[in-house]
Formats: C-alpha cells, structure tokens, sequence
C-alpha cells in the first residue's frame, strides 16, 4: 500500500501567517469605515445600502457572491474528473446576466420592491405564493449554498492547516456573521469588491505556477489523457478485490470539448444550452442573493453596467479554476485520480473519489511561502462573500416576507434586531446538515448543486419568467404551476437521493426510468411542463384586471396610470398595527422617561454596532403613504450613456461567442 498519512503541507511559517492576518485586518478595516459612511438603522439603508450604489461595486458584488469557495473546489474538481465541459455552466452566465439588467430588472424597479416574494405578491395578491417562494428559497439557501460553500472551505483549511472540520468551520461563520450582522448591505457591497480583486489576483497567480509547472498549455492538452493512476495501485490487491475496470480511471477521450453527445455525455450538449440556461435564469433573473445587489443600484443604467462587468469576470472561472483542476490531475493522478475507495478513504476521507482535493492541493503543493498564505486568504475571501451575501439575504427574506405576516405591526427597529438574530439561526442550522454534505457529495461537488437546483428551480424560473412576459398569468395558475412543478421535482429528488448517484464502481440502483434522465434534460422538461400548467389554469380562470398591473409586467413598465396594489389592504392592515403599536409606545414612554435616562453605556454601545442606535424614524401617515405611492419609479436613461451600455454588451455577446464556439 501507497503511504499517503506521510506529513502535508501545512501553512505554519511567519509569511504565510503574516499575509491572512493582513487580508482580516483589511477585510474588517473595510467593513468598519463602510458603517460609519453608510445609514444602517433603516430597512432601506442596511437591506438595499440605500440604493445609492454605482457600477462597479455592482458588478463586483455580483461576481463574488456568486463565487463562493464551493466553485474553487467544486469547478476544479469537476475539471479534474471530466475535462471542460463544467465550464459551460459558467459561460452561460454571460447571455443570462444581460436578461436580467435588460429585462427583469426594470420591472422589478418600476414594482418598487426589496424582496422577489414581495414581487409575486403584488404581481398576484394573496400570501400563499409569497410565502412558499421565501420558504423555498431559504431551503434552497440551506442546503445547496452555505452548506456547500462551507464544506468546500472546511476541505481547504483542513488541506492547509491541518484543522478539524467542524473547528474550521465555526472560526470562519464567526467572523463572516459579525461583518454581515453589523454592517448591512453596503458594508457587504464594500468588502464584495475589496474581495473580488482579491480572489482574481491570487488565482491568477495559481494559474501561472500551474501552468509552468505542467509546462505550458499544450503540454496539459497533451498530457491529461494520459494522467492515470501508476500501475502499483491500479494492480494492487484492492483494486483487483474490487475488480476495476480501465473505463473508470482513464480520463475522458472529450475532454477538451465543451459540447459533448447528445447520449452519451457526462454533460450532453443540449442540456449545456438549454437546461443550464433554466437553472441559471432562476439563479442570475429571480434569485434574492444576485436581484438584490441590482436593487441597490443608483440607476437602471449603473444596473446595465454591472451586469456587463459582472459578464466579463464570468469568463475567468474556466482558466482560474477549471484548467488548474486539470493540471492538478496531471502532476498528482494517485491522489486526485484515486479509484480504489479503501486509498481514497487514505488520501480525502471520502471512498466515492478525490477529485474535491484538486484545487487545495495544487496550492500547497505549488504556490511558495507567502503565496500559499495569500491563496488560502483568496478561499477564505471566496468563501466569506458568497456566505455573507447569502446570510444578508435569507435574513432580508425571512424578515420581509415572513417576520411581517407574523407580526405585522414590527416596526424597523424591530425588523433590524429580527434580520440579525435570524443570521445566527441560519449558522446554526447549517453546521448540523455538514455531515450530509460530507457524505453526500458523490465524488463532485458541483454536480451535487447542480442537480438539487434542476429539481427544485425550475418552477420558480417558470413562474417569474411568465408573470413579467404574460399579462394574462392569474395568481392561481402561479399557485398551482409551483405546486405542480414541485411534486415532479420531488418525484425525481426523492429516488435519486435515496439509491445514491452512484459511482464507476458502483453503480447507482435508482430504476432507470427514472434517473436515466440526465439532470439538465430534466430541468429543460420540469420548465415546459410548468409554464404549460401555468397557462391552462391561468386561460380557464378570470384574468386580473390592467389596473392592478401597471409597471409590474413587461409591457406596462413605462405606465404612468395609478396602480391599485392587490396586496393593499393586507399593507393597510399592517400600517394601521403599526400606528396603533406607536402610540402604545408614546403612552409608555412618557411613564419610562425617568428610568430611561438611566440607560446603560453597555446598551448605548450595542445598539450602535448594530446602527440602530438614534431615534427612531417615525412611522409615515396616510397621506404620505398616498404621495410616496404617486412618486414612480424612475428608470428613464442617459440616451448617450444608454446606447453606451448597449454597445458594450454586443461586444459582451460577441467575445462570448467567440469563447464557445472555440471550445465547442
């Protein structure tokens, strides 16, 4: 037997050391002078940063929430087992992001909303969609992102440092919940592009000593269809024990092809084009996490602008982590391309494969001293801005949608300290469910996200992309569309997950009806079916009136007729619990003047580093709730700026042609 037990690579020399504690101190640096600049203590301000964000601070957030350390290893590790087909679910990204700062955006401004159930809600009335969408999507939240992105930086600092996982993991939620717990959005926004520049610039120089040290480009073309196993193990009593066949350790013949057979792929060419584009519509179009960084946008053309950078940035992820994936299996194929599970076991402490590694390993194994510790602070920063974007999410999500149906008379004061106190659940939740990502990751990171996505989303794509398109769309064919589209997601989730996806060696023994679907042909299935479901009830019950429309769909976004809200009287409602909870407090005050004078300096201090330090706001009266509703949203543009905008995301579209059709 090989020994692999023999001592790691750990970071424990001074440069190292000395570059992550610089990267913290930056980091927190940034976060603290965003607090003192920005207003935190409204909804507004610590949800939406006030909507006073230019172009580029948009682009960057958008880019590293979406990169979370769950792509370093998941995209890298997927290129190691399979070449660089994964790179398609990043190229699509290009064609999508521009649907959502040209199509969806627009009208989600002109709805005047901060959240996508409270989009649904005006676009239907009736709380039941609303309320399974936010659920929906902190499951989603849960159980594909933090949990994932967690595991894969746990991987890293566990490679790195030698730590314990569950140790790993809770020094990295602590300081990731304190930054997002006390700063909002802006401070997220802030430290997001602070990041962005952080993880290019370190994978940049990964990819630069890896290359060198595989010996150029065409030396990995050349050499990767070579990187097996050594012949000790392949022939060794375990591999013969389990009788492996060449098939599962040689690499694939298509490697290099981003568009691969219909049938026989791992990722077959139609459901590269049409099944990633459904997920990734859901994700980049109706997805809290990325709508959100939009939201806080200065204008619809510094929206435009982001998206386009956000495009560009998108192109990376294929040579920053893909190819380096590749050139780890090449210079390490016994630890990365390990097949028999008892060494696997040995080398990842995984028996399914060890492709996960591919990433951590190239970098404490290839970057020199200093570097290394720059490389880890990059995991650290991928990992930290896709977790903080998503905590500052969810908790927009849970206080929004579901805190105000609890308590409708919650005034901001109250919905600030409930956000915050909701983050920690979150933490607390994910940390239990690690261990079933441990055991679940079948091998492939990314494949595990990508297909509990093609179960669940695409309904929800279905859905936002028919009540923005088609007016006739009712709140019951939403209603049902969902439910449908539920029931045949779960029929799929539910087998797979139980026999397992299985793996080369053994097979899955999920019936092949079933799961002989490939994921993304699925998706591609689950998003015509609904729409279709959608529209037959939609055309068979009563159409919702214009009135209730304007500025919520496509066609009416330039509308400058009065709207009259369909969720207005559930908004009255709690407008009127609001004012009657004010007035209770202005009776007690009077009483507690005396005792609150002698308020602690302790409590004074907390309510600052939480900004919600200062009066409170008072609550607006009708009348100026009638005024704010007259005062539309503005999403006219610059003309020159406009067709500025335009022209660059043509040339956008163009370079991304040209990235496929050179890889196809």
């Amino acid at each position: 037997k090989m020994n692999f037990t023999e001592d790691k690579v750990t970071i424990n020399n001074p440069a190292d050391i000395t570059v992550i504690l610089g990267y913290f101190v930056i980091v927190i640096g940034v976060g603290i002078w965003s607090m003192f600049r920005t207003n935190r203590g409204t909804v507004g301000g610590y949800f939406l940063a006030g909507r006073t964000m230019v172009w580029w601070p948009v682009g960057a957030s958008l880019f590293a929430s979406n990169i979370g350390s769950g792509h370093f290893v998941g995209l890298a590790g997927t290129g190691a087992a399979s070449g660089i087909a994964v790179g398609g679910f990043e190229w699509n990204a290009l064609f999508i992001v521009l649907l959502l700062g040209w199509l969806f955006v627009p009208v989600y401004l002109t709805a005047g909303v901060i959240t996508m159930p409270q989009y649904l809600k005006k676009r239907f009335g009736g709380t039941r969609i609303s309320l399974y969408l936010s659920v929906i999507s902190l499951f989603l939240y849960i159980f594909t992102k933090i949990s994932v992105d967690m595991f894969a930086g746990a991987v890293f600092i566990q490679q790195a440092l030698g730590w314990n996982i569950y140790i790993a993991v809770i020094a990295l939620l602590a300081i990731t919940a304190l930054y997002t717990v006390t700063g909002g959005l802006a401070a997220l926004m802030y430290t997001d592009t602070v990041q962005t520049f952080i993880i290019i610039a370190g994978a940049f120089v990964l990819m630069g000593f890896s290359f060198k040290e595989v010996g150029g480009y065409s030396a990995l073309i050349e050499k990767y269809g070579l990187a097996l196993p050594s012949p000790s193990m392949r022939e060794s009593q375990d591999a013969q024990h389990y009788n492996i066949t060449p098939v599962c350790y040689t690499p694939r013949e298509d490697a290099f092809h981003l568009l691969r057979d219909p049938v026989t792929g791992d990722l077959p060419w139609p459901g590269v084009l049409f099944g990633i584009a459904i997920i990734g519509c859901w994700y980049w179009c109706s997805d809290q996490v990325i709508v959100q960084r939009c939201l806080a946008a200065r204008s619809l053309t510094h929206v435009k602008a982001g998206c386009i950078l956000c495009g560009y940035l998108k192109l990376l992820p294929m040579f920053l982590m893909v190819l380096p994936g590749m050139i780890s299996r090449v210079l390490y194929p016994d630890e990365v391309g390990c097949v028999v599970p008892d060494v696997c076991k040995i080398v990842c402490g995984t028996e399914v494969g060890c492709s996960n590694i591919a990433y951590p390993k190239l970098v404490v194994s290839v970057m020199p001293n200093g570097l290394r510790g720059l490389m880890l602070a990059v995991m650290l920063a991928a990992l930290m801005s896709s977790l903080a974007s998503i905590f500052n999410s969810s908790s927009t999500l849970f206080t929004i949608d579901i805190w105000t149906r609890i308590r409708p008379q919650a005034r901001d004061r109250e919905l600030m300290i409930v956000g915050r106190v909701w983050v920690l659940c979150i933490v607390a939740i994910s940390i239990c469910w690690i261990p079933v990502v441990q055991a679940a990751q079948s091998g492939q990171l990314f494949d595990y996200i990508q297909s509990v996505s093609s179960y669940l989303a695409p309904p929800i794509a279905a859905v936002f992309f028919l009540a923005i398109f088609v007016k006739r769309v009712n709140e019951p064919g939403a209603f049902w569309g969902l439910m449908g589209g539920l029931l045949m997601g779960l029929c799929r989730m539910g087998p797979e997950f139980y026999f397992g996806t299985g793996s080369c060696l053994f097979p899955s023994k999920c019936p092949k009806l079933i799961c002989g679907v490939h994921y993304l042909y699925f998706a591609v299935l689950l998003f015509f079916c609904t729409g279709i479901l959608v529209l037959l009830v939609s055309y068979s019950t009563p159409a919702i009136d214009d009135m209730h429309l304007h500025r919520l769909v496509f066609s009416l976004r330039h509308s400058k007729e009065d709207r009259t809200d369909l969720d207005w009287e559930e908004e009255e409602g709690g407008r009127k619990a609001r004012r009657e909870a004010e007035e209770k407090n202005k009776a007690m005050c009077v009483e507690d003047k005396t005792t609150n004078e002698e308020k602690s300096a302790i409590v004074h201090l907390i309510s600052w580093f939480c900004g919600l330090s200062g009066s409170q706001a008072p609550e607006p009266t009708e009348e100026e709730v009638a005024q704010a509703s007259r005062q539309l949203p503005d999403i006219s543009e610059d003309p020159v700026w406009k067709h500025l905008v335009n022209a660059n995301a043509l040339i956008m579209m163009a370079v991304a042609v040209y990235f496929w059709g050179f890889y196809a």
